[in-house]
């Protein structure tokens, strides 16, 4: 079933002061809980550091700027189309190419479309940084249903779904009649279902391993001891997964008057799943660009909203069964950074899922790779690109 489509509508970000007043007084009468003292693992290993979190709340308190943040996230034309039942927030930066290169950029949790910001512009108009004009791609950058400036679902919709929005986005309300898909997280998996259903979508390129063939499994000792690394690392790290894909509500209810409270939360994924230098959150992120990705969940009222994604993957299903051992046969590049969750498989398990045509091995970088690594990133979409001749 294809999604209506309507008009888009210009958009741009303005927060009530009413707003921003009543999120910093509640930042500013948080009480911060007892830290254990010692302990393997770290600052990091109970939970968000004590000693991190209580200096980015002194920053936020005194030294974030929201309006030059706002500013910088006006700096692109943004739009809102109606798409089925659900409004759609989307950047739509046209580029320098004289014939559309659409690229449609997706991100995850806990992130939002400012990860993508920082390469609008590169991708949209190489020219300006020492390439070639016609190397300019359209780039469409959406906030996933329920995240940011988009409109929130009444229940937990999948992946799936979320895909049927996007492609009805790009070729309904943009009118584009091809396309390339991009995306790490949640976006990844957006963008292998966009590969998998939408005909309009040429190629995709991931950087994490989103989609998943049925029925496929490991496949020799490489492959086994990759499986077992795995499973020990959503042990260890995954509980965030099993609350927000089985109770959502519950931890919302704790998370939705504590803007400290939700800040740590995230802040802690972007540690955890970083490639840091020396564990320094601070020597690949600013504290403006975590507290402003932290304010997008805030102003916008959807971190309650955007942990339903984890649920509406189990609960959701939209679509027609993919047969067992289906894989997605348009061409997909890799972009192998090492740091994440849940690193890619060996390309011998990740070629019987999708049609590698690109595979990169990045040796640095980690799971926000537009924010950790935009030029590798970038080149490594672009070389994808032209490789498979779109």
């Amino acid at each position: 079933m294809r999604l209506s489509a309507g008009t888009p509508s210009s958009f741009k970000v303005e927060v009530s002061q009413a707003k921003l007043n009543a999120i910093m007084a509640r930042v500013k009468a948080f009480t911060f809980p007892d830290i254990p003292v010692g302990g393997p693992g770290g600052p990091w290993a109970y939970g968000a550091s004590a000693a991190f979190m209580k200096d980015i709340v002194a920053y936020w308190l005194h030294g974030y700027d929201w309006p030059a943040a706002q500013d910088g996230l006006n700096r692109f034309p943004q739009f809102k189309a109606k798409i089925g039942d659900l409004d759609i927030h989307f950047v739509h930066e046209k580029g320098s190419n004289a014939t559309p290169r659409p690229l449609i950029l997706s991100h995850g949790w806990p992130g939002s479309y400012f990860e993508f910001l920082h390469v609008v512009e590169t991708l949209a108009h190489p020219e300006r940084f020492g390439g070639k004009a016609e190397h300019g791609f359209d780039v469409i950058v959406p906030s996933l249903p329920g995240y940011g400036f988009s409109g929130k679902p009444v229940k937990p919709i999948g992946p799936r779904r979320i895909a049927q929005h996007f492609d009805a986005l790009m070729t309904g309300a943009l009118g584009y009649d091809r396309y390339l898909a991009q995306g790490g997280d949640w976006g990844s998996a957006v963008s292998g279902w966009l590969g998998y259903d939408a005909p309009a979508c040429k190629g995709v390129h991931l950087n994490m391993f989103g989609w998943r063939s049925p029925g496929v499994h490991p496949q020799g000792e490489a492959e086994d001891a990759y499986a077992a690394r795995a499973a020990g690392l959503m042990q260890a790290e995954g509980a965030y997964f099993q609350e927000q894909s089985t109770k959502p509500l519950t931890l919302s209810y704790a998370l939705m008057d504590s803007p400290v409270g939700v800040a740590a939360w995230i802040i802690e994924k972007f540690n955890g799943w970083s490639d840091l230098s020396n564990g320094d959150i601070e020597a690949v992120y600013t504290k403006d660009q975590l507290l402003t990705n932290v304010m997008i969940y805030l102003v916008t009222d959807t971190f309650a909203t955007s942990t339903w994604l984890y649920r509406g993957l189990f609960e959701d299903p939209f679509g027609d069964p993919v047969p067992p051992g289906t894989r997605i046969e348009k061409p997909v590049g890799i972009a192998n950074f090492p740091v994440d969750l849940i690193p890619f498989p060996p390309r011998s398990m990740v070629e019987r899922h999708v049609n590698v045509q690109r595979w990169t091995d990045m040796g640095e970088g980690g799971h926000f790779a537009a924010l950790e690594k935009p030029g590798k990133l970038v080149d490594d979409i672009r070389a994808f690109a032209q490789g498979i001749g779109f």
